[in-house]
């Protein structure tokens, strides 16, 4: 099938499934979660290490930091699969309940059209299926991706140099700042304005976290 085909395939299926909506809130939510998940183990190291400069090195920061990204990554993408898979299955099966019912209301028919009917029907019952299916890979790697990406970003500094400094934290937190100013004008746009609020929201929830993890700390 050529590739242009397949896109338009795609895009017919992401109509059919309400596809964008599931998306976007994905990916607002994990990516959220995610960043909010790294800025706490950033944090949490920070503390330690304004108290002892010489407990932590880089590559301890990252193997920390890329193994919770692995951990919540597989969580999400896991759990999405099965409860979206669950989810649109159920879905399908009530519209071929309702599809049935329609279908026995109509049994006086005549049989050309029956015939010509129920050819339809089957072939919108295997449509249906294809986008749902579409729909559960789609939003279940967004589920899985999206808080990888969120807690990953904020680790790029510690791959420079072996001993940490107090700038690789700066630069972290300057990552973590940045991106949820991203998802801040992300929301804004998907609700058609407010884009400085979400944006103050999200980063007031991103110095809460700092806060929360400083006063753990004493």
């Amino acid at each position: 099938m050529p590739i242009k085909k397949k896109f338009q395939q795609w895009k017919e299926y992401s109509k059919m499934s309400d596809l964008g909506i599931i998306v976007r809130r994905k990916f607002f939510n994990n990516a959220f979660d995610g960043a909010l998940t790294c800025a706490g183990i950033v944090s949490g190291i920070f503390i330690i290490f304004l108290a002892d400069p010489l407990k932590f090195e880089s590559q301890q920061v990252l193997i920390t930091g890329f193994a919770t990204a692995a951990a919540i990554g597989i969580s999400g993408l896991w759990g999405a699969f099965l409860s979206e898979e669950a989810e649109r299955k159920k879905k399908v099966m009530d519209m071929k309940k309702d599809m049935a019912i329609v279908k026995e209301e109509n049994l006086d028919l005549e049989s050309r059209r029956e015939k010509s009917k129920n050819k339809k029907e089957n072939n919108s019952k295997t449509i249906i299926g294809k986008a749902e299916n579409f729909a559960t890979i789609v939003a279940s790697l967004v589920d899985g991706g999206a808080p990888v990406l969120g807690s990953s970003l904020p680790l790029i500094p510690f791959f420079f140099g072996v001993s940490l400094t107090l700038f690789h934290f700066i630069f972290s937190y300057v990552i973590l700042a940045g991106l949820l100013i991203y998802l801040g004008v992300f929301l804004g746009q998907i609700s058609g304005g407010g884009r400085l609020r979400y944006a103050l929201h999200l980063i007031t929830a991103g110095v809460v976290t700092l806060i929360v993890s400083i006063l753990l700390g004493l």
